[in-house]
């Protein structure tokens, strides 16, 4: 969330009892599926997004559904650590078919 804010998004936080079904109802499939679920101008965010990715995202307004970094891993923004990974943001589409969007 912080990166976000400091990225210039501006971040209304909502607590959910059940991520998993909120996820779902965005149609994000398992497999995709992160800590954080967000809405950004009709796109579907899914876990730890580098700001500059979902703003790229913004611009080029491809006909997907989201992007995601799935699970938990160390490297993202907010995944920070002292052996960060290399990993993969994924776009989906409303089937959930995921193509990388850019690998980092």
């Amino acid at each position: 969330m912080v990166h976000l804010q400091e990225n210039g998004f501006e971040v209304a936080l909502h607590l959910v009892p059940n991520v998993a079904a909120v996820q779902a109802e965005y149609g994000i499939s398992p497999e995709l599926r992160g800590c954080h679920t967000a809405q950004v101008a009709g796109y579907v965010v899914e876990g730890h997004v580098p700001a500059d990715l979902i703003k790229r995202l913004l611009e080029e307004k491809p006909d997907v559904a989201g992007i995601a970094v799935p699970g938990m891993i160390m490297g993202p923004p907010g995944m920070e650590g002292p052996v960060p990974r290399p990993y993969d943001v994924l776009t989906f589409d409303r089937d959930g078919k995921s193509t990388i969007y850019e690998s980092r």
